[in-house]
């Protein structure tokens, strides 16, 4: 078996500015958004795009720079941009009623979009992010920030995806096949120039101006509080940790809460039955909303 045997998706492609941003869309009904972190893509949600496509119109995107869409290697890979382009591409696409799931710095991605333009948002899922300042920043990521080696880290050794498939899961070895798509639109140096612009637009202080742009989303936020919110959550994250979601909790007191007590950072892959089992709950209007 192959990657490609687990993700056997026909590609598409809308473009975003002067760039192509690729993506997956199958099934039909009510969208659902599937938004991705650093240094994961689409192939993330397989198993939830397979499970749902027969209820939902199931998309995933890969962020510019990441994934199988274009890597320019002198573009504005800010969270701003990174926002701006998802609020394009569900304009272009003009969805309504989305069904929002987020991941990683795909939370404070699809988040600043749904309160941009929250007439578009049925329901929110939230898993394993933030969409605030940070309140800390794990060493074995400050490393990657720092001059010359980090970039010799991120770009030439591959280091950040290459570690990721051992320390984001709580299986500490993924099998080859999940292991080689997680790494595969990551192979050479210059289509790693998003994982590390990913890194350091992490903001360690308020001189950083994406610090600004967290701060303003999580007032924003606000904007939400009448969705019918999800939080699920792999317990065992070391990078978002389980104070992220006492956060998120704080900000969203009426949502429905799963903790995955086994499940790490990349939770999906540790615990794919009790995520998808959370969200057949969540999802269909049908359902409960929490």
């Amino acid at each position: 078996m192959s990657w490609q045997d687990l993700y056997p998706f026909e590609s598409r492609f809308c473009n975003i500015g002067s760039q192509k941003m690729h993506y997956i869309r199958h099934g039909s009904g009510s969208p659902v958004l599937m938004v991705h972190g650093n240094p994961t893509w689409s192939f993330f949600w397989r198993d939830i795009v397979q499970h749902f496509m027969p209820q939902f119109d199931c998309i995933a995107i890969d962020h510019i720079g990441m994934g199988l869409s274009d890597k320019p290697q002198n573009y504005n890979y800010t969270l701003e941009q990174h926002s701006n382009n998802l609020c394009e591409f569900v304009q272009q696409l003009d969805l309504h009623d989305i069904r929002l799931i987020v991941h990683d710095w795909g939370g404070a991605i699809g988040l600043r979009v749904a309160t941009m333009m929250p007439e578009r948002f049925a329901k929110i899922t939230i898993t394993n992010t933030a969409a605030f300042p940070p309140p800390y920043i794990p060493q074995r990521i400050a490393i990657c920030r720092w001059p010359v080696i980090g970039p010799l880290l991120m770009r030439g050794l591959n280091v950040f995806p290459r570690a990721a498939i051992r320390q984001a899961t709580e299986q500490k070895k993924l099998a080859p096949p999940i292991a080689a798509g997680y790494l595969h639109p990551y192979d050479n140096w210059k289509n790693r120039v998003a994982l590390n612009a990913f890194v350091r637009d992490i903001p360690l202080s308020s001189r950083h101006p994406t610090w600004d742009v967290l701060r303003e989303l999580e007032i924003d936020l606000g904007r939400l509080e009448l969705k019918p919110v999800q939080l699920i959550w792999g317990m065992k994250d070391w990078c978002f940790q389980p104070s992220c979601l006492s956060r998120f909790e704080s900000i969203f007191p009426d949502a429905g809460v799963h903790r995955i007590e086994n499940a790490g950072h990349y939770l999906i892959e540790d615990a794919r039955d009790d995520v998808i089992a959370a969200l057949d709950q969540f999802l269909p209007d049908s359902q409960p909303s929490n």
